[in-house]
């Protein structure tokens, strides 16, 4: 069991009072994919191009006394929130990258001012860089995902979801590291939750399949976002018993990506195509579901 308390819908409502203010409530878009209505929540929107803003922000802001410099690792996404939400605060921020983070997403987290440092071949081998940094006195290390406040802002993203299309029966959500995938339990409403990982990298099965969250291979296009070593204690305390795993493949969710674009001009990066490549599958149940987009960072080419 995880030393932290878990985090509740309580926790989920009082940190979207809190980031209300930053943040941006990203929309709702109703559409219909080969006859079935389906609803997508825009989160790719938000600022930064992905959820992680959400959770950033609250921690910040909810953590009681205010650091002399906040320190994280990422693969790109929750780094980019983290220096924007430093920013957004005042605050400095130094965060660590594994060397295989994409140009596009480090670029962005030095344009905010943070300093970023490359480490590591993994999300695990900066984590550990990134945590021995914060151990120096006024620093606080800021989790990606294992973190009950961290938690409870991304739930903020299915929160805003249901109290604007309340009609939705079901929930469907990428899966890493656990954070958004408990948040979106947490505010669902009591939905069911379906927690979507590609099969090369799906930490999520692996603890479920285990009992506990346990080392699982990271291999996939998605990985970027997704590549999260093992899934958290604490995201995974909440998860277990409350959301269903969906495994899809690297095939299935480039050409979902692909679909988002050509049918509805919706551009999204690997990670945010992996629920609609689950629907597309026919692994998710519900007569209205509401699929997350949850990001857009990728580096954009021309054809």
């Amino acid at each position: 069991m995880p030393s932290q308390p878990l985090p509740t819908p309580a926790d989920v409502e009082r940190a979207a009072a809190r980031i209300a203010p930053h943040a941006r409530r990203t929309p709702n878009l109703r559409v219909r994919v080969d006859g079935r209505p389906l609803v997508f929540k825009l989160e790719q929107l938000q600022l930064t191009g992905s959820f992680k803003l959400r959770g950033a922000l609250n921690a910040l802001l909810g953590g009681g006394e205010r650091p002399e410099r906040v320190v994280t690792a990422s693969g790109g996404n929750h780094g980019l929130a983290v220096a924007t939400a430093a920013a957004l605060l005042d605050l400095p921020a130094t965060v660590y990258v594994p060397n295989s983070a994409p140009a596009a997403k480090a670029r962005r987290i030095e344009a905010t001012g943070a300093k970023l440092i490359r480490h590591g071949a993994t999300y695990a081998a900066a984590a550990e860089a990134a945590m021995t940094d914060a151990a120096a006195e006024g620093r606080r290390y800021l989790p990606a995902y294992d973190d009950p406040l961290v938690v409870a802002g991304q739930g903020t993203c299915a929160a805003e979801a249901v109290a604007d299309s309340s009609d939705v029966d079901s929930l469907v959500v990428a899966v890493g590291g656990g954070g958004l995938a408990a948040g979106t339990v947490l505010g669902s409403g009591g939905r069911p939750v379906v927690a979507v990982e590609p099969v090369d990298c799906a930490a999520f099965q692996a603890a479920q399949e285990a009992g506990r969250p346990v080392d699982s291979d990271v291999d996939s296009v998605a990985s970027s976002a997704l590549g999260a070593t093992r899934i958290g204690e604490l995201p995974f305390a909440v998860l277990r018993d409350s959301a269903r795993s969906v495994v899809v493949t690297d095939d299935q969710i480039l050409a979902a990506r692909d679909r988002l674009w050509d049918e509805f001009r919706l551009a999204v990066e690997p990670a945010g195509a992996v629920p609609f490549a689950a629907w597309l599958a026919g692994s998710v149940e519900g007569d209205l579901p509401c699929l997350v987009l949850c990001g857009a960072n990728t580096d954009w080419t021309p054809s």
